[in-house]
């Protein structure tokens, strides 16, 4: 969603009367195969030749940051949502490493995610867009795969995005901005630190937001329905702390604008805690959660919600 200067949140997705989210070719994509394979090769040499406790302390290092501090909070919740308002140059450096995770650009992450909200949104969509079909198939389509709408509709990505030429510096160079981290990795630590820094730390992230996507989105738990679109959003309970509270996804298909997603007593949201961090030290302002957002007619609740806390405390 982009948000307006009235504060009010505008599809970036342009229709006209012949858009349709159910007639769409998926297709298999050289590129994404030859990276995400790559990716997994790397992962099993390092695996099997180079495991050792400070390779180990690298991967989990790295994979926490950029899945954390950029591909959360800078891809999802300020660039693709505007949930929260920071300085240009904490935003450079959200977006920038976030899109070390290994899935995309700052503009590849606006369409991706925008095209599946908006396919969502519709009674009926594709299955790649809802995540029917079997576990390996999707696997197959959402990692190896692109796709073709037959009747799209015209991404209108803002101003202030679309023509920031560091933006699109890092769209266009994307793969190459593991490169220099690849460099740096080498010269401290060699190959082993090269393949548990750089691969497993891709492979990991690529298939692990596979795989919350994969599970939010067939069965689970839910405090919220919204009515008359084809797919509703699940919370996958168990994985909370380790997508820094982007599991919570019911959640977010209820208030997809708000930059708390662990709405309620037990979800916890780190994401949310490095923000309130952020907001005492002045980096963040203007935190949108639930109560400041629009209200949504088609939004409905289910059942009686326990430990509901709305409220931009932690």
């Amino acid at each position: 969603m982009a948000r307006h200067k009235n504060g009010v949140d505008k599809p970036r997705f342009i229709e006209n009367g012949n858009t349709d989210a159910s007639k769409v070719t998926v297709f298999w994509s050289m590129k994404k195969s030859l990276w995400v394979t790559s990716m997994y090769m790397g992962t099993a040499i390092g695996i099997i030749f180079y495991s050792s406790f400070t390779n180990l302390l690298v991967f989990l290092l790295t994979t926490a940051i950029v899945l954390c501090f950029d591909h959360s909070l800078g891809m999802h919740r300020r660039l693709i949502h505007n949930s929260f308002e920071c300085p240009l140059w904490l935003e450079y450096i959200l977006v920038y490493l976030g899109t070390l995770v290994g899935l995309g650009g700052p503009m590849t992450m606006i369409y991706t995610h925008d095209i599946r909200d908006w396919a969502q949104r519709k009674p009926h969509c594709h299955d790649y867009f809802a995540h029917r079909q079997s576990f390996f198939r999707d696997a197959w389509w959402q990692m190896y795969c692109d796709i073709q709408l037959k009747h799209s509709p015209i991404l209108d990505v803002e101003d202030r995005v679309k023509k920031d030429k560091f933006y699109q510096f890092i769209e266009r160079t994307t793969m190459l901005q593991q490169l220099p981290w690849a460099i740096l990795f080498y010269v401290i630590g060699g190959w082993g630190l090269v393949l548990w820094g750089i691969c497993a730390r891709v492979a990991v992230c690529v298939t692990g937001h596979w795989l919350i996507g994969y599970f939010a989105h067939r069965k689970g738990h839910q405090d919220w329905h919204v009515d008359g679109a084809g797919v509703q959003g699940y919370n996958v309970k168990f994985a909370g702390l380790i997508t820094f509270g982007e599991s919570w996804h019911n959640n977010h298909h209820a208030f997809p604008g708000s930059a708390k997603i662990g709405l309620y007593q037990g979800q916890s949201d780190p994401g949310w805690w490095v923000l309130k961090t952020f907001e005492r030290f002045k980096l963040v302002w203007n935190l949108r959660t639930p109560e400041l957002l629009p209200s949504r007619e088609e939004l409905r609740q289910i059942g009686e919600i326990i430990g509901s806390d709305c409220s931009t405390t932690a």
